[in-house]
């Protein structure tokens, strides 16, 4: 059992937690994820660590309450228990001196983003950070970015602060050289990132997430295409080349139990009304 020791409402749907699990405290890097469970009749489902702290045994996650699972999740609070967290699975991050990097992340993910800032700010890098949300009500974390960044750009979907979209990438690619790009966000974003470094060749990692089951690579829940070969994003990745993943196929496979996920939400519902 692994014991919520903090919780913080960021905005009215997305929460962060810090759990005690020492052994994943020791072990996890940046890029990497946790699978968990909340309770014996609950999914399994993976999340991106956001952070952690060796000395006090814990680990940071952040995420939106947005299904039934994370929905539950959201309920628990201080002193609640989880009943199953595996971690650290997955591979960490390539951390070195790459020299100016931009790091793209948005919604939820910016906890995971800044996660990989730390490290790639101690590895001596000079850091850009583009924080977008679908609205200013959703921008977490900016205070964080500001610190840990020697530029911080904001934009939102709807322009409400900042930018409007990440269509004003265009012009700072321009601008700027940049020796690598990290983005971690919606597949949407990851995408749209990942076609605007393209035609500049800067190598460009992205982090997903599809639909996992097992987390260990025996299932194939997971499977990607990247380069025209079949990856499992559960130990290939979660992080590829963002130039080589047929992106389509990854959306068309995600959005393959929706019915079934909205269904779960209806029936929830009306087991607690």
């Amino acid at each position: 059992m692994y014991r919520i020791v903090e919780k913080i409402k960021l905005t009215p749907t997305d929460k962060m937690l810090v759990i005690e699990a020492p052994e994943a405290a020791r072990k996890a890097k940046p890029g990497q994820f946790a699978v968990l469970r909340i309770s014996e009749k609950g999914e399994r489902i993976p999340i991106t660590i956001a952070g952690v702290d060796p000395d006090k045994g814990t680990v940071v996650i952040v995420f939106a309450e947005v299904g039934k699972t994370s929905k539950d999740l959201g309920k628990l609070g201080v002193g609640d228990y989880i009943l199953n967290f595996a971690a650290p699975l997955g591979n960490p991050l390539n951390i070195k001196n790459y020299g100016t990097v931009l790091c793209v992340g948005g919604g939820v993910f910016v906890g995971a983003l800044l996660f990989l800032i730390k490290a790639l700010r101690q590895a001596g890098n000079e850091i850009v950070t583009i924080i977008g949300a679908r609205n200013s009500e959703h921008l977490i974390f900016l205070d964080d970015a500001e610190k840990l960044s020697d530029e911080l750009y904001i934009s939102t979907d709807d322009g409400s602060r900042g930018y409007k979209g990440l269509e004003f990438l265009k012009e700072l690619l321009n601008k700027r050289k940049f020796d690598h790009v990290f983005t971690i966000g919606s597949t949407s974003m990851q995408r749209l990132v990942s076609e605007l470094t393209h035609p500049y060749s800067i190598p460009t990692t992205v982090n997903l997430f599809p639909i996992m089951v097992d987390a260990t690579g025996m299932c194939g829940a997971c499977r990607v295409i990247v380069g025209g070969a079949t990856k499992f994003a559960c130990v290939d990745g979660p992080d590829f080349d963002g130039h080589k993943v047929d992106f389509d196929q990854l959306i068309s496979r995600m959005r393959f139990y929706n019915p079934q996920e909205k269904i779960a939400m209806v029936y929830h519902y009306k087991e607690v009304a």
